[in-house]
């Protein structure tokens, strides 16, 4: 490994070997050798790393390529910690969701600084900009919209309670009112006022459809979330979000408009029909969308962004974490804030 690859470890040599010992401890090995350890691309919440070893012995032996997902310096305050994040990915996983395989959790932030856990790699691309436009990835859109939706019913067959996610709040007094009392409460902490982003909020606390159905939502189910490969969806990534709601939440995000890259025509997510991914969904689950009930969920969805967004900025601004990417973001507030006003306005 160069020194260059050496040093991204936090700490330096000495994190690096910790890293080295860790890995050999959990995966009974007794030597791992790491080749190559480097940032990827993504992920603009937390640390993701390319993680490349050799393991000398025990049931992994040979090498082994892994993404190592850590703490960013800072974070956005309905993120998951990494271990509650690894324990999702854990349920979702053993539901046989399509989702990279979680190996290892470390919460000693002795190792590399911050927790962090390891999953195996999955081949394929995940960004927006690039599965929109790009015919070659996730085979046929019909069918690939398909089996997005059945793919959200299998995680939405994960329901309370559930062993090993205890640490989920419960959405009280219903999921959307519980949406609009956190978001609100950002805001009202936020230095600047947002007057678009209230008026959202007192639209979908006006329209708040009563408590229903409870499931495991992904709550970032969408382009950009989904890698695809040649054949169709390889994975579902970044469970840092997820929590018991309603599935419409789920639906309502896939199909916002923010989510589509521009290819605005396909609804769910700038990939395919949205009755597609319907169909895929009510095969898979035995349930019957409401398709009016999801367009209040795509208000929430543009309004969560747009929360979202507002708070990834301030960890650039506020200097906890400098970064061209969190500061680029918040110039999609105002499209967002255009967005909520077109479907909230007369007659919505």
């Amino acid at each position: 490994m160069s020194h260059y690859q050496r040093t991204l470890v936090s700490g330096g040599e000495t994190d690096f070997r910790r890293l080295e010992g860790f890995l050999a401890r959990r995966a009974g090995a007794e030597t791992v050798s790491v080749i190559d350890l480097r940032p990827l691309g993504g992920g603009a919440i937390q640390d993701n790393r390319l993680l490349v070893v050799d393991l000398a012995g025990g049931p992994f032996a040979g090498r082994l390529e892994a993404v190592l997902r850590r703490d960013a310096p800072s974070k956005v305050a309905e993120s998951h910690s990494r271990e509650h994040e690894f324990a999702l990915l854990e349920a979702a996983h053993g539901a046989g969701v399509t989702v990279p395989e979680p190996l290892w959790l470390c919460t000693d932030g002795a190792v590399l600084g911050r927790p962090f856990f390891v999953m195996r790699r999955l081949e394929g691309v995940a960004a927006g900009h690039r599965v929109v436009r790009d015919a070659a990835l996730g085979g046929e859109r019909a069918t690939l919209a398909g089996r997005l939706g059945g793919e959200l019913a299998r995680i939405h067959a994960i329901m309370r309670p559930h062993p090993g996610l205890g640490f989920l709040a419960e959405p009280e007094p219903t999921p959307a009112l519980h949406s609009i009392q956190r978001f609100r409460g950002f805001l009202d902490h936020h230095p600047r006022g947002r007057p678009v982003l209230e008026w959202g909020l007192n639209w979908l606390e006006r329209h708040a459809p009563p408590a229903g159905e409870i499931v495991l939502c992904h709550h970032d189910y969408r382009t950009g979330n989904l890698m695809l490969d040649e054949t169709g969806l390889s994975g579902v990534l970044d469970w840092e979000f997820a929590g018991w709601s309603d599935p419409l939440e789920d639906l309502g995000w896939l199909c916002a408009r923010c989510w589509r890259f521009g290819v605005d025509h396909l609804e769910a997510g700038g990939i395919g029909r949205r009755e597609d991914f319907y169909r895929g969904y009510e095969e898979a689950s035995g349930r019957t969308i409401e398709r009016a009930a999801v367009g209040y969920w795509e208000v929430m969805a543009h309004v969560r962004w747009a929360v979202i967004a507002v708070l990834q900025a301030e960890r650039h601004v506020s200097g906890a974490e400098p970064s061209l990417e969190l500061a680029l973001t918040a110039h999609v507030v105002p499209e967002l804030e255009l967005e909520i006003l077109r479907m909230t306005g007369e007659g919505s």
